[in-house]
């Protein structure tokens, strides 16, 4: 198996007007990549939050009880500013959302297992993403530079044809 190097380009040998079509495309890429590094930590943030909602819920709850003395009180989220009261009956037995409205049963230790095999995922794609976020950064560092000196170039050249005009004339 071989392993394929990502093309390099020569950006020096590149004209200005590549270098800006090069520039937005870099600065395009870097707006994306950091809108899916910004979802991928609000992702995070919320398997974190269940983590710990499904850790209070059965901490504080026997396993397996579902008399009625032992149900625990809990605040049902109708809209994000609307609650009704409910209570969990088993709070061993949770319905967990695999995706797209898909949902299936788990007791809470597989629940739990679940929550902490989905951040380790996310997590990882999240540095991922961070490291091209930084590649990407760099590239357009260097992008920059290359501007500068072309700026630079073709201020010398326009400067020397007036200094041999001048020269010329006088």
């Amino acid at each position: 198996m071989t392993t394929e190097q990502p093309k390099q380009l020569d950006i020096d040998s590149m004209s200005l007007d590549q270098l800006t079509q090069l520039k937005q495309s870099e600065e395009n890429r870097l707006d994306m990549i950091t809108t899916r590094y910004s979802q991928l930590r609000a992702a995070s943030s919320r398997f974190n939050a269940a983590k710990t909602a499904l850790t209070s819920i059965t901490s504080s709850s026997p396993p397996s009880s579902s008399s009625s003395e032992t149900k625990k009180p809990l605040m049902i989220p109708l809209t994000a500013s609307l609650y009704a009261p409910g209570y969990i009956q088993d709070a061993n037995k949770m319905l967990v959302e695999l995706g797209t409205g898909f949902y299936v049963e788990k007791s809470s230790k597989e629940a739990h297992a679940f929550l902490e095999r989905k951040l380790k995922i996310v997590d990882g794609n999240s540095e991922n993403v961070l490291k091209v976020i930084q590649m990407t950064r760099q590239n357009l560092e260097s992008i920059n530079g290359a501007v500068r000196g072309k700026m630079l170039e073709i201020r010398a050249r326009s400067e020397g044809g007036r200094y041999r005009r001048g020269e010329m004339e006088g």
